[in-house]
């Protein structure tokens, strides 16, 4: 994907719809458009120079970016949402009205939590703002670009091998349309990290043997589930700790530094390897031992079961990785990525 180097307006009032997406950079959302698609036709047929964004997935990355497209230079103003958790969407929709409280015009109507709301939402906007746990995102971003609607959507973009490929082909659908994506990989646009890639690029440490990153952090912690809560929200409300909506902490969030290494090599995995061991940590005598815990605990990579004792299964992954190279490169980089789970 190409960035557009387009120059930026030299008044406020040059900053209008179209070279606003042109100089994506500075305003959508405080991160390139990764898609850097010259637009050489109108951006929107309407005649208002007003972009109007939608937010699906109203969490708190979902919020921050919503407000950091309503802190862009020029006329921008959110005009729906949508979360299928109601007191998620209310809750973000105050606080974005705290913070922009004239950039907000989210009426009743255009709030929408049902499952097909995000359809809803994407219709009502010029820029959609992908924000629900991951494994929402391929069929989220396939609407998007059916309607012709330009987006940023987080990282990571789907959690298993079908969603990725749905993705790209819906990438490449938008590539045909002109429209411009943007995927939250900041690191690719902090200069710290643009420069030391660029040096490591040009030849600063020779030829690299070996690419090795890590994540190290604490527990993220579960959520008890709620009386009479249905087992659907339950799960979306404990998203972290199912893998089909997370895809686990190296897809959901060591991805960044697997990125990294994949931008200085120029290229990416070829196959990998993995190993895991588990280990139950209790915080009190009475804690359930692994067997008690719920079926998610045994399966997914930390949880917390319902009864009031807490237990969790924790486990370190270690993964390795062949980076394919060029053919005129003299051998493939190999590389150990560690991730231990939070």
């Amino acid at each position: 994907m190409n960035h557009d180097t387009s120059p930026p307006p030299t008044s406020e009032s040059q900053l209008n719809r179209r070279t606003f997406l042109k100089t994506s950079s500075a305003a959508v959302l405080a991160t390139p458009l990764l898609g850097g698609l010259t637009i050489e036709r109108a951006a929107f047929a309407a005649s208002s120079d007003t972009l109007k964004i939608a937010l699906v997935g109203c969490g708190g990355r979902g919020t921050g970016a919503a407000n950091q497209a309503l802190t862009a230079p020029g006329s921008t103003k959110l005009v729906a949402m949508a979360d299928v958790r109601p007191e998620q969407l209310e809750k973000s929709l105050s606080t974005l009205k705290e913070k922009k409280p004239d950039r907000i015009d989210v009426p009743a109507d255009h709030q929408f939590t049902d499952f097909d709301g995000y359809q809803k939402a994407i219709a009502l906007a010029d820029v959609v703002i992908l924000a629900t746990s991951p494994g929402f995102r391929p069929i989220h971003f396939e609407e998007a670009v059916r309607q012709g609607k330009h987006v940023f959507m987080e990282k990571p973009v789907a959690t298993d091998a079908p969603g990725i490929r749905r993705v790209l082909a819906a990438a490449a659908e938008a590539k045909k349309k002109n429209l411009k994506v943007g995927v939250g990989l900041q690191r690719r646009h902090k200069a710290n990290y643009v420069e030391l890639v660029k040096r490591i690029q040009d030849g600063a440490l020779g030829d690299l043997q070996v690419l090795r990153c890590y994540w190290n952090g604490g527990s993220r912690d579960g959520v008890e589930r709620l009386p009479n809560e249905k087992e659907m929200h339950y799960q979306i409300r404990n998203w972290y700790y199912f893998t089909w909506l997370s895809g686990d902490h190296i897809v959901e969030q060591h991805v960044h530094n697997i990125d990294v290494c994949n931008w200085v090599k120029g290229a990416h995995p070829v196959r990998a390897q993995g190993s895991k061991f588990s280990t139950i940590t209790s915080s009190n005598s009475n804690t359930p031992t692994a067997p008690e815990c719920s079926a998610n605990a045994a399966r997914s990579l930390a949880a917390r079961p319902t009864s009031p004792s807490m237990c969790w299964a924790r486990r370190a992954k270690l993964i390795s990785i062949t980076i394919a190279t060029s053919s005129a490169s003299k051998a493939p980089i190999r590389g150990a990525i560690p991730g231990n789970k939070r």
